[in-house]
Parts: structure tokens; sequence; C-alpha cells
């Protein structure tokens, strides 16, 4: 099984991310911040990733560090999960459409980190959840889980539906390309031999 779990704790955060790659899509979410709950829950269900997070945090200041924080463990979780990422499909892309709201996503499982993010927000929030989040989100889970990944919204107006494409689209780029192809049974799909170096 392609498991792992990670606890990371600071001064602002206490957290913990368990994940299973071939889950059925189950979740048990915990952060404290009720839209980022939300999103993981369309990330776990629409990835068949089985995720479970725990986060407390100082959100009495605001959801900054809880929903950084949680990216950057649940990128390290996917890594450790991943192991040297022999036989995997490594690369999807997805467009992903709810009522009005259209977002394109592409990735890499490379192990070489980078984030495009092409995403407007009209509204500073979502309830009291901030929009510029997002993107902090999906830096840090980027960046800890070593994949490249381009998210750009093509068209929407209303922000839930914006905010919920950009992870659903994600989930179905990482549903692909981190399953097991079988033409690549024993090899790590690179001509360098291996990823991340």
């Amino acid at each position: 099984m392609r498991t792992a779990t990670i606890s990371r704790t600071t001064k602002e955060t206490d957290i913990s991310v368990s994940l299973t790659l071939d889950g059925t899509g189950a979740y048990q979410v915990t952060t404290g911040v009720g839209f980022l709950d939300h999103m993981l829950e369309q990330l776990a269900r629409h990835s068949l990733i089985d995720i479970t997070v725990r986060a407390t945090g100082d959100t009495h200041i605001d959801a900054h560090h809880t929903t950084e924080d949680v990216g950057i463990a649940l990128g390290q979780a996917l890594k450790s999960a991943l192991g040297d990422m022999t036989g995997i499909t490594r690369y999807a892309d997805c467009h992903l459409a709810m009522d009005e709201a259209l977002t394109r996503c592409a990735m890499d499982v490379s192990g070489r980190p980078f984030l495009v993010w092409d995403v407007a927000f009209d509204r500073d929030k979502i309830g009291d959840f901030d929009t510029e989040l997002f993107e902090e989100f999906f830096r840090a889970f980027a960046m800890n889980a070593g994949i490249t990944l381009h998210v750009a919204n093509l068209t929407g107006r209303n922000c839930h539906h914006i905010a919920e494409t950009c992870f659903k689209a994600v989930a179905r780029c990482l549903r692909k390309a981190v399953e097991a192809d079988p033409r690549q049974s024993g090899r790590v799909p690179s001509t360098k031999g291996q990823l991340g170096g």
C-alpha cells in the first residue's frame, strides 16, 4: 500500500495528515477552517485518495497559517507515499466544469516543484475564507509534494464555483498521474532513470 502519515507542529499549527494513494476517496477532515475542509473533501473524493487531516491552528488571527501548513503537510505526505515513483503514470491534465466555471489543470509528478497559478477572484472572501489563500495552499502543496502544477481558470463568475473547480481539477489530475501504469511496471517514467534529481 502506498501510504504515508505526516505530523507537523509549529508555534502556529499542529497538523497530522494521513493518505492512501490507492484508496476510494474516503476522507476525515477537520482543520477549523470550514471552507478549507470542504475543498479538501473534494480533493479526496475526486482523486480517490483516502485523506485524513487533523489540524489546529491560530485561526483567531486568520486562516493563513493553517491553510498553508495543511498544504505543506499534505504535499509531504504525497511525496512520501509516492516513494521513488516507480511505475506511475506521471503526467495528467484536465478541464473541469462546474456550471459557469471552467478550470484547466496540468500536472507533472516529476520531483521538480513549480506552481503556475492563473486564477483570479473578484471577491476577497468566500464566507470567512480569504480567496488569496487558495494560491498559498497550492504553492505549499506543490513545493512539498515535488510536483509541477499548472492551474488556470478559463471562465467563471461565482467564486465558490471557481475555487471548487480548481480543487476538483487538481484532484482528477492526481488520480491519473499517481496511478500505476501497467506499461511502466518496474520502471521510473523518465529517460534519466529517476525523478526528482
